[in-house]
């Protein structure tokens, strides 16, 4: 069983990609790289078929919001090489008004669940997906609970007011 360090990793995708992943960091230790919707596709198949790499485990799939920021929705994704226990994290930012972004179902079976839970709470559509439904929330739901869009508490609660604490 072998054993690769981040930085082979960051050698073998810098050879392969160029400039198409961003400057790679390793917040405690997990390394973790940047790259475009269009090339996303191609750097997840890079990493699970590449013969050294093998990292063939997709833990998980996620989203973001920034809204401050002009692509303000991320897609993160969590990969495992299992045969070098390695981990490191790949983000993709999106425009928030079309969160548009290639399947990973074609490379693992698993993402479909996790790419129908991202899509349930941020609205990232995963182009390709068999079957992009809500999975959690209610089917006529008309938001996306995890973007930053709404108010944090609902102004009418009357539990809240001062005068029930003696204020």
């Amino acid at each position: 069983m072998g054993k690769i360090s981040n930085q082979q990793v960051i050698q073998s995708l810098t050879s392969k990609f160029g400039d198409r992943i961003s400057v790679p960091n390793e917040p405690f230790g997990l390394l973790t790289f940047e790259t475009s919707v269009d090339h996303i596709s191609e750097v997840l198949r890079f990493l699970k078929e590449d013969k050294e790499l093998k990292f063939n485990y997709l833990t998980d799939i996620t989203g973001i919001h920034f809204p401050e920021q002009e692509l303000s929705i991320g897609v993160i994704y969590h990969l495992h090489s299992l045969s070098n226990n390695v981990r490191i994290r790949i983000k993709v930012f999106l425009d928030g008004n079309a969160p548009h972004i290639p399947t990973a179902t074609s490379l693992w079976e698993g993402a479909n669940w996790m790419e129908r839970e991202t899509f349930d709470f941020f609205g990232i559509i995963f182009g390709g997906h068999p079957n992009l439904i809500r999975i959690l929330n209610v089917d006529d739901m008309t938001v996306f609970p995890m973007r930053r869009e709404h108010p944090l508490e609902d102004p009418n609660r009357v539990d809240k007011k001062d005068y029930f604490f003696g204020r």
